[in-house]
């Protein structure tokens, strides 16, 4: 039983004995065909998340194939075995001894992976603040407006964008990458859709009763409220940025490249090493799957125990 459902006993008392035994009857039925709050997956339901977890990791297995092995056995065999060979950590090293900083773009992609997920949180939670418990002209209209431009493709600001940062001398520096994604209209939505049930206006109210300020109310009230939301907001926005490679390629070129970029250096003119480039591949995927190992469960578990109950 859900702790959000009334005990047996608490509706006997409130309702009587006639609505206990209906509520308990109905319980029962749930459980019995698999419903409601205290349903556990069965055989077929086990047998589907299991294929649904194998098809999602095997692409990642398929690149950890390619670089286990070499650029002559992939050309007589495109698709390997199940089974890695041997040639992973030399493949490694050819990527680190391949003339290109991956060092420095492990570090730029750190950096603005970082940066731009403190930002995307700080500001998405503090206009999804603003959206759902502030009350101001046209802010329906707006909301509107901001979830709009999620419809427009990133390729159409390109030319813009670069023009602008042409005009400002930012070209071929990070900040002409983290500034632009500084806020996202996805995050400005989710955290608004998250503040709005999550966070009571009593509470609010309780803290302007206190004296507290318009930004200290957001500041110590929203905020932790809303930390489960924009925790998974934060761990998005990093995979997002640690992966993005459009924009960075564009407007930072070869000279000060982020990681994604710096791996596309890794294929030649007429010759792709496809075991050379799948190793930069896994060693740019690792402190993802680091990042999950150790932020998932808590992510999680901030999602089902973190909201505020109006």
């Amino acid at each position: 039983m859900s702790s959000n459902e009334p005990s047996l006993a608490m509706i006997e008392q409130t309702a009587g004995k006639r609505a206990a035994r209906a509520a308990a009857r109905r319980r029962a039925k749930q459980a019995h065909r698999g419903f409601g709050p205290d349903r556990r997956p069965g055989p077929v339901g086990y047998i589907f998340l299991i294929a649904a977890v194998l098809i999602s990791a095997y692409p990642l297995y398929f690149a950890f194939l390619l670089a286990t092995s070499n650029a002559a056995e992939i050309a007589k065999h495109p698709i390997p075995s199940l089974i890695p060979k041997g040639e992973l950590v030399d493949n490694i090293t050819r990527v680190i001894n391949s003339g290109i900083d991956l060092w420095g773009a492990f570090l730029n992609s750190l950096i603005v992976s970082g940066v731009v997920s403190l930002s995307v949180v700080f500001f998405s939670t503090l206009a999804g603040y603003a959206f759902s418990k502030l009350r101001f002209r046209g802010r329906d209209g707006l909301l509107t407006f901001v979830i709009a431009t999620m419809a427009v493709p990133a390729q159409l600001g390109v030319v813009p964008l670069f023009i602008v940062m042409a005009k400002l001398g930012w070209t071929g520096e990070l900040i002409a990458v983290i500034v632009p994604a500084m806020v996202s209209a996805f995050g400005v939505f989710w955290m608004t859709q998250y503040i709005r049930d999550a966070l009571p206006y009593e509470l609010i109210e309780a803290a302007r009763v206190d004296g507290a300020s318009m930004f200290r109310t957001f500041w110590s009230v929203a905020l932790p409220a809303a930390r489960p939301a924009a925790s998974m907001l934060a761990l998005f926005t990093f995979v997002g940025s640690w992966t993005n490679f459009f924009w960075p390629f564009i407007v930072l070129g070869a000279k000060n490249p982020t990681l994604p970029v710096a791996l596309q250096l890794l294929q030649a003119s007429y010759f792709k090493d496809y075991s050379l480039i799948m190793a930069g591949v896994v060693v740019a995927t690792v402190p993802l799957l680091i990042l999950f190992i150790f932020a998932g469960r808590q992510l999680v578990s901030g999602i089902m125990q973190g909201a505020v109950k109006g």
